[in-house]
């Protein structure tokens, strides 16, 4: 199969009043693996939609490598969707849910008749069909449940085998709708390496919707973040965690969710918060002659205990595995609530009611300006007591 491109121009859907997409530009390289991720509502099934052509944009086109396929049939795009429902024909055997697509689109009407079928059906085509179902089968390791149906596989299986019909049509992209969110966790992250393997042995291009941010930066090459109807930032999972372009993506991106604390932005780019003066500088002035408010997002895993830091009272202690989530609040604002990383062998205080100061490091320090959009910022050099 040969990988291909899409590109989308403007798209614009609304439905009555609402404005659901917003003039989307996207342009998808051929064999990437894209995840479109964003909370519910923001757009992205839509979007994916559009791109199969089951909705109808409002305005804008889609082009699939070179050609503008807006107003062609769905049927004729060659891509491949897989729904969060799976949508087996319960009837039906594995073999004969995978062969669908192809007796489709391969053989008449009469010809997939259960009875007439039989005598007047092209054999070769129909070996064709056969051989094409065990190759995608195997691909999938499903072809010892060949013969079963639907109601005799579990969830994973069923799975496996929405996959394989999707892949025996050999499609120009693969289009996929929150395939894994029927599935229990332990299951979720054994087809997430399950997808991110069968992507790497086709080469073929994946677009993948989910609202599970781990999944999108556990399997994509690029993520394009959505909100309102628009795109907020288009990246790398490791761009979208190291440098968020607007507050929305901090927020969406990284468990446990960015610390936030408010701050102000001096007509010098200095940064303080509740009076106290960071060690941070804006790269950019704020204007106006008075300091400008701002928001600071902070990592779980760059808040450190320091002698001279923030005053913080923990709330709660919780550990998973290595890890251990100290959740706190700042003494001087009880609404700022903290979440610090720490190393389960650590034995700093981490009992409720007990108090810790807490830095942060200022060169993994994220600002966002009154406008929610990024600020760059550096350390400024501390001076000596």
């Amino acid at each position: 199969m040969q990988p291909q491109s899409l590109e989308l121009s403007g798209i614009g859907k609304g439905f009555g009043a609402d404005d659901v997409l917003k003039s989307i530009d996207l342009s998808i390289r051929p064999g990437e693996f894209l995840s479109l991720v964003g909370m519910s509502g923001c757009g992205k099934s839509t979007l994916l939609r559009i791109i199969a052509g089951l909705e109808t944009p409002d305005r804008g086109s889609v082009s699939i490598g070179s050609k503008d396929v807006t107003d062609v049939d769905p049927s004729e795009r060659n891509l491949a969707m897989v729904f969060q429902s799976y949508a087996l024909y319960p009837h039906m055997t594995v073999r004969e849910n995978i062969a669908t697509p192809l007796r489709m689109r391969r053989l008449s009407f009469a010809a997939r008749l259960p009875l007439i079928g039989r005598m007047i059906g092209d054999a070769g085509t129909l070996r064709e069909i056969a051989a094409l179902v065990e190759e995608a089968a195997e691909t999938l390791q499903i072809g010892h449940l060949l013969d079963r149906k639907p109601a005799q596989l579990s969830g994973g299986q069923r799975q496996r085998v929405a996959l394989a019909r999707a892949l025996v049509r050999s499609p120009s992209a693969f289009l996929m709708d929150e395939p894994l969110s029927n599935l229990d966790a332990k299951l979720r992250a054994h087809m997430r390496e399950e997808l991110t393997g069968l992507h790497r042995r086709l080469g073929a291009t994946f677009i993948y919707v989910t609202h599970d941010q781990l999944e999108a930066m556990t399997m994509s090459d690029r993520i394009a973040l959505m909100s309102e109807g628009g795109i907020e930032q288009l990246g790398t999972p490791d761009e979208l965690y190291q440098q968020p372009a607007t507050l929305t993506v901090a927020r969406f991106i990284g468990t446990p969710t960015i610390n936030l604390v408010p701050v102000e932005i001096a007509t010098s780019g200095r940064i303080s918060a509740y009076g106290h003066e960071l060690d941070l500088e804006a790269k950019v002035q704020a204007a106006g002659q008075n300091a400008q408010p701002a928001t600071l997002g902070i990592r779980a895993e760059d808040l450190y205990p320091a002698p001279d830091g923030l005053a913080v009272r923990i709330l709660r202690s919780e550990t998973y595995g290595a890890d251990r989530f100290v959740t706190c609040h700042l003494d001087s604002d009880q609404s700022v609530r903290l979440v610090m990383r720490q190393h389960a062998g650590d034995t700093l205080p981490t009992g409720s009611g007990d108090t810790l100061r807490l830095r942060f490091a200022e060169q993994r320090a994220h600002l966002f300006g009154a406008d929610e959009k990024r600020i760059e910022v550096c350390a400024r050099a501390r001076v000596a007591a």
